[in-house]
């Protein structure tokens, strides 16, 4: 089968330059749009990977106010694409604004046709590098199983692990940001285990469980007669994890008091415990995690700057399980397994409409939520099966999307339909082909379309 040609969208309202792009172009599939209607039109129905976009269009040719809005619904609608703007007005204003609302680049009239050309041939060998880095970290293991512990088969948490893998053997602090029960301690420690600290101890300290007064001690440690109960020289956790990580969970909970004292730690790599008066060398890497919005309790003064961009070299952000299509359903399985063996050897498996419960749940206190939920319906199970009603879940709760177009929408539910099943029947072919009501061959064929692992 011959290769198809790369598509490629012009916004361009004048003629001569319409047809002197589309003479240019000649190895693309070239779409001409004169207005933001058409524009957008092609956009849907093509998808291309590169647009070139001039600002000045109607009904505002001698402005950039049209172009810009342009840009924005682009960006919303496709933000994978690679948008290059095209102004004589105020250039540099004007390419400052468009890079910071997502385009790729910006070249400045009158055009410079094959200078022109090289950009939008790089930005399509960018896009193209992109999508294959995208399709590599969509492909879950078969077992499962990444950063040693972590079960997921979802595609967004293995773009997680992946980030985690590449930064652990890097001395770096890391942030992990995401709500409770997303298993942000569990990810700590796969990094922990992907360094070269591997050897050292892993130390987890919930700042929000320990008293202000103290939690300085905790993390710090004490000389003997600091204070009245000081009885003996105690190390702090930094001490403790000398060699190896501290997880700092729930760092938004630090009084700033000690966040100072936190930061000179991270400054100067030294510590003095309360009531010592010589510095203690200490090498800890410190990995951290909070569900608060950091930036807003910076901006009301509640957490130093300073101690932020010290603490977030790398951040890592976690999706929550409703993000995460078929881990619900795969991490119920394991749990229910784990619970049944301690507590009700009866309990065997789920009933298929418990399955559709987990498949349709919100899951708003993510996996802490679904672990506590299957430790009761395992309890309070009279059956085999686990039913829904030993679940105490509500009616599944439908997702809105946004999809591109029909043929984007297909695809968004195909692959999450897809995944469901797979998870369901454990990644076996044959059940997950009953589920969907499809044959084996089309379903292998399903697989090779949407570049999904079983």
């Amino acid at each position: 089968m011959s290769e198809t040609r790369p598509k490629l969208l012009i916004v361009e309202d004048d003629p001569g330059l319409q047809a002197q792009f589309k003479w240019a172009y000649e190895d693309f599939e070239v779409f001409i749009a004169g207005d933001r209607a058409s524009a957008l039109a092609f956009l849907r129905a093509e998808e291309p990977p590169v647009v070139t976009l001039d600002l000045g269009l109607p009904p505002d040719p001698d402005g950039t106010s049209e172009g810009f809005a342009v840009l924005e619904e682009i960006m919303a609608l496709k933000p994978d694409t690679k948008v290059i703007v095209a102004s004589g007005h105020g250039a540099r204003e004007s390419a400052q604004r468009a890079i910071s609302q997502g385009a790729y680049n910006f070249y400045q009239k009158p055009v410079d046709i094959d200078a022109l050309g090289l950009i939008v041939r790089r930005a399509l060998h960018l896009h193209r590098i992109e999508a294959e880095n995208r399709a590599l970290a969509s492909r879950a293991p078969q077992d499962n199983r990444v950063l040693g512990r972590l079960i997921t088969a979802a595609p967004e948490m293995v773009k997680v692990a992946r980030t985690i893998e590449r930064v652990a053997n890097t001395n770096v602090s890391v942030m992990l940001l995401g709500a409770s029960g997303t298993g942000k301690e569990l990810l700590a420690r796969g990094l922990h285990d992907a360094s070269a600290r591997a050897r050292g101890a892993f130390v987890a300290i919930n700042c929000a469980a320990i008293p202000e007064n103290l939690l300085e001690s905790e993390l710090f440690g004490h000389e003997k007669g600091a204070f009245t109960d000081a009885v003996k020289t105690t190390e702090g956790k930094i001490e403790l994890a000398s060699g190896g990580t501290l997880f700092l969970d729930e760092v938004g909970d630090i009084p700033l008091q000690l966040q100072v004292k936190l930061l000179r730690f991270l400054q100067e790599r030294t510590i003095e415990r309360i009531g010592g008066r010589r510095s203690i060398a200490v090498d800890t890497r410190i990995v951290c995690a909070t569900h608060q919005n950091l930036e807003a309790m910076i901006a009301d003064g509640r957490f130093r700057e300073d101690l932020f961009y010290r603490l977030a070299e790398i951040v890592v952000r976690i999706p929550g399980l409703a993000e995460r299509p078929g881990d619900a359903t795969l991490l119920a399985k394991v749990f229910l397994s784990r619970f049944a063996a301690e507590m009700n050897p009866s309990v065997k498996g789920f009933a298929p409409a418990a399955l559709a419960a987990i498949d349709g749940w919100s899951w708003p206190g993510n996996v802490r939520e679904l672990e506590n939920r299957i430790k009761r319906a395992v309890i309070m199970a009279d059956g085999k099966l686990v039913s829904a009603a030993d679940l105490d879940l509500a009616a599944p709760v439908d997702d809105c999307e946004r999809p591109l177009n029909l043929k984007t929408a297909r695809e968004v539910t195909d692959r999450k339909v897809i995944r469901h099943a797979l998870a369901r029947s454990e990644g076996n072919i044959s059940s997950t082909a009953r589920l969907l009501g499809v044959s084996r061959p089309t379903l292998y064929d399903l697989l090779k379309q949407y570049d999904l692992q079983h």
